[in-house]
């Protein structure tokens, strides 16, 4: 095992119960966490991953990308072969590989919710232009820039795209992106949260104008806390990462959590725990860790 670098603790000046619990599962954030900036995976990373895993201890990535993105991880899932994609609104099976995920559980963004928070965000947020996510199809309105690299399946305004007579009507609704080419991201984040209330769940993870609007109640935090109840896993169990508003619920979440070296300022403030940035293996740096203490004899 290589040595710890540099980790601190940012929030605990002692040691809490959860840190007394050896660890049964960790959850990741990939891009900007788990990921190096050119969207690889590590070697080291990739040991590590398979240490906890060998370990005992279950990983789950759970990430803002839909799961035609989770090549990049398809080989790292283990046994369970799962991951927790769209903000929370998927469960998502990898097992089939490229092209033949399985959608284990979904958390849909009901169509009339998803209509309001295009109209109330119209009317706070004059400019602001959208795409829609269903579990197999991307859908945008012809003035959303071309921010992911992929080809829509239809061009429509938002509320085309969103009512019941369009041909992907009959498929659930994961998130709808909302742009902005001017507003500040956090102030756009703030003013969407106010101006659509209760009726879904806001959040962002790019460092853009880009905001990700799931169902109520849908987040990275409450999606993973359904996956461990199944397994029997307490929030004290689980050790989680991440560097973005997006992954927030779930770092207060976890009994231990980790924000990157290169994390927003409210993730730093929410984790109880800070290493090092996702370009330097941060990730794998706390893994190790867990690992060897894990391994340590006892008495």
């Amino acid at each position: 095992m290589r040595d710890n670098g540099r980790v601190t603790s940012a929030t605990r000046q002692h040691e809490t119960a959860a840190e007394t619990l050896p660890p049964r599962l960790i959850a990741t954030d990939l891009d900007g966490t788990l990921l190096r900036d050119d969207k690889s995976v590590s070697p080291r990373t990739v040991a590590a991953l398979a240490a906890a895993e060998e370990a005992g201890i279950e990983v789950f990535f759970v990430t803002g990308r839909p799961a035609r993105w989770m090549d990049v991880v398809s080989d790292h899932v283990h046994g369970h072969g799962l991951a927790i994609c769209g903000n929370g609104a998927a469960v998502v099976d990898l097992h089939g590989g490229p092209g033949a995920h399985r959608f284990v559980k979904v958390r849909e963004l009901a169509r009339g919710n998803a209509l309001d928070a295009v109209r109330l965000l119209r009317e706070a947020a004059p400019g602001t232009v959208y795409a829609v996510e269903q579990t197999y199809g991307f859908y945008q309105e012809p003035a959303y820039p071309k921010l992911h690299m992929e080809i829509p399946d239809s061009l429509a305004p938002a509320e085309e795209l969103l009512s019941a007579d369009h041909r992907a009507a009959g498929e659930p609704v994961l998130k709808v992106l909302a742009y902005h080419p001017q507003l500040d991201p956090d102030a756009f984040l703030t003013l969407a949260r106010l101006a659509i209330g209760e009726r879904a769940n806001v959040t962002r993870s790019s460092p853009s104008a880009l905001l990700e609007i799931s169902g109520p109640g849908v987040s990275k935090a409450s999606t993973l806390a359904l996956c461990c109840a199944e397994r029997g896993i307490s929030h004290e169990e689980v050790v989680a990462f991440g560097d973005m508003p997006n992954d927030v619920e779930m770092l207060t979440w976890a009994g231990r959590s980790y924000a990157m070296g290169n994390a927003h300022p409210d993730v730093i403030a929410a984790a109880s725990g800070q290493t090092v940035a996702n370009n330097e293996d941060g990730v794998a740096v706390v893994i190790e860790r867990l690992v060897a203490e894990r391994l340590r004899p006892r008495g």
